[in-house]
C-alpha cells in the first residue's frame, strides 16, 4: 500500500488515504476522502473553500479523478461547490462524459444534490483586498528551498524594491497551489486526484491543468499513476503526467521517466525563474517516485513501511521507491 500527496498541505489528507487503504478501502475513495479533506480545510488557500480568488474576487475551482480502469471525471471553473472533487467523481460514474465546466458543471452538481456555499472567506477576501489596493498588484509564486517553509510567498514592489507581504494577519497554514493524491490499495489498484482554485488572481475564466486529464493527473492501472503541480501553463503544454506514464509504458525507469519529464519542461520557452513544477508517479508494482523543476517542491509520503512524512525535492532530486 502506498499514498503520496503533493506539498505540506497534503500531510493530513495523505494520512486520511492511507488510513482508508489499509482499512481495505479502494484507492479511487481514498484519494476522493482526502481531496476533500483539503477542500473543507480554510486555511489552505488554494483549494476549496478559503482558496484565493480571481481578479474578480470569484473563488473558482478545478478538479479531476481517474482510476485503474481508465474511468475519468473532471470539472472546471465551478462557483459555489466546495467539493469539486466529488463532483468531478460524479462525472465520471453517472454521465457519458469527462468534463463539465462553469454553468455547466454547476447545474449537474446541483441536479446530483449537492449544495452550495460562500467559498470566500475572511482570510482569502481580505487577501483579495491588498491585492486590489496595490497598483503593480500582488504577486504569489511557490517557494524556493532556501526559503521559508510557506509554501507560497506574496511579493510587491515598492519604491524600485521588491518586498515580501506579512502574513501574519492573515489566517492561513502557509500553503499554495493544487493537491494532488496518488494511492496504490490492498489490491495492487492504482488511483489519483486533483483539486484546486488555480492561480491566485488569475483572469477570469483561466483553467489550468488540474482538471486536465495527462496534463495534472492521468492513471493507467497497468502502468502507472501520475499527478503534477506548479505552474499550470508549463504542465498543460508538456501534458506532464500522461509523458510520465506512458514513458514507463514503454519501459523507462521511473528516474529517467521524471528527468525526461523535467527536461521537456525546462526546454519550455515560457519558463521563469519564478515558476516551479513538482511531479509524483506510482508504477504499478508500487515504486514510486518524485522530482521538480528546482528546491522547494514538499510532497508526503505513507507506506507499509515508511509513516506519513514529509519530503522534500531539491530541484534535479529524484527519490524513486527501491
Amino acid at each position: 500500500m502506498l499514498a503520496l500527496s503533493t506539498w505540506k498541505h497534503g500531510f493530513k489528507p495523505n494520512q486520511v488515504v492511507f488510513d482508508s487503504i489499509s482499512s481495505g478501502g479502494s484507492a479511487l475513495d481514498a484519494v476522493e476522502a482526502g481531496a476533500r479533506v483539503c477542500e473543507a480545510d480554510e486555511t489552505c488557500m488554494s483549494v476549496g473553500k478559503g482558496g484565493i480568488p480571481d481578479e474578480l474576487g470569484l473563488v473558482t475551482l478545478d478538479a479531476s479523478i481517474m482510476d485503474h480502469n481508465g474511468n475519468c471525471g473532471a470539472v472546471s471553473f465551478v462557483q459555489g461547490y466546495s467539493h469539486p472533487i466529488s463532483i468531478a467523481r460524479r462525472v465520471m460514474e453517472v454521465s457519458p462524459h469527462v468534463m463539465l465546466t462553469g454553468a455547466g458543471a454547476e447545474r449537474f452538481a446541483h441536479e446530483q444534490g449537492f449544495m452550495t456555499e460562500e467559498l470566500l472567506t475572511d482570510a482569502s477576501r481580505a487577501l483579495y483586498e491588498k491585492w486590489k489596493a496595490r497598483p503593480s498588484g500582488l504577486k504569489v509564486r511557490l517557494r524556493h528551498s532556501e526559503e521559508s517553509e510557506n509554501e507560497y510567498v506574496f511579493e510587491y514592489e515598492e519604491d524600485g524594491i521588491k518586498k515580501e507581504l506579512d502574513r501574519t494577519a492573515l489566517s492561513t497554514n502557509g500553503s499554495h497551489d493544487t493537491i494532488g493524491l496518488l494511492a496504490r490499495d490492498k489490491n495492487g489498484l492504482l488511483a489519483g486526484a486533483c483539486t484546486t482554485s488555480g492561480l491566485a488572481f488569475k483572469q477570469h475564466g483561466r483553467v489550468g491543468d488540474s482538471p486536465i486529464i495527462g496534463a495534472g493527473l492521468y492513471v493507467d492501472g497497468n502502468t502507472a499513476a501520475a499527478v503534477a503541480t506548479g505552474n499550470g501553463e508549463l504542465v498543460m503544454r508538456a501534458c506532464s503526467s500522461y509523458h510520465i506514464v506512458e514513458q514507463i509504458r514503454n519501459g523507462v525507469e521511473i528516474t529517467q521517466t521524471l528527468q525526461n519529464a523535467l527536461d521537456r519542461i525546462n526546454n519550455d520557452k515560457h519558463l521563469t525563474d519564478d515558476m516551479q513544477i513538482g511531479l509524483l508517479v506510482i508504477r504499478a508494482d508500487g515504486k514510486w517516485g518524485a522530482a521538480s523543476i528546482r528546491g522547494g517542491f514538499q510532497f508526503v509520503v505513507a507506506s507499509d513501511t515508511m509513516s506519513n512524512t514529509l519530503h522534500q525535492c531539491n530541484g534535479f532530486d529524484f527519490h524513486p521507491a527501491q
